[in-house]
């Protein structure tokens, strides 16, 4: 499970998208800091610890990844690619999380290395309900790598 304080990395490109998957999350009873990267090339300067990433006490690696998939610029399927290619990286585990039910979204993403892919209900009940499954599930049932912290 993802250990209390270790932030989540949420690459999100909708502000609304955004506020309501933090939302529903807090309600659900996840305390751990959430950090914010509205695209691709954002979220993988964070990873890599690039431009304003450098400093490695403001930008701890995540113990989770959650993925939008449809972003302009570099996309969710660049950042899962990369990401599944780096020794360190691919150890956190990346769930998409996106309002896409394409099939073929879905082969590529499992086939990229995504350990999880969730659809996004499009209404707030639907989505509060999916985030508490996924809080449930990921934050406190799963058993994860202890942090990749220090090894990169």
């Amino acid at each position: 499970m993802v250990t209390p304080g270790q932030p989540i990395l949420l690459v999100e490109d909708s502000p609304e998208d955004f506020d309501m998957t933090v939302r529903s999350l807090q309600k659900a009873g996840l305390k751990n800091p959430i950090h914010h990267c509205s695209d691709g090339d954002e979220a993988l300067d964070y990873l890599h610890r690039r431009g304003v990433y450098e400093n490695t006490k403001n930008s701890p690696l995540p113990g989770i990844i959650l993925l939008d998939l449809n972003m302009p610029g570099t996309d969710g399927r660049e950042v899962l690619e990369e990401l599944k290619k780096d020794d360190v990286l691919k150890l956190i585990p990346v769930v998409v999380l996106t309002t896409s039910g394409d099939e073929r979204d879905i082969q590529d993403s499992y086939g990229m290395g995504a350990n999880s892919f969730i659809q996004k209900p499009l209404d707030f009940e639907g989505f509060m309900k999916a985030m508490t499954r996924l809080n449930d599930y990921w934050f406190e049932v799963v058993v994860l790598p202890k942090s990749v912290e220090g090894k990169g």
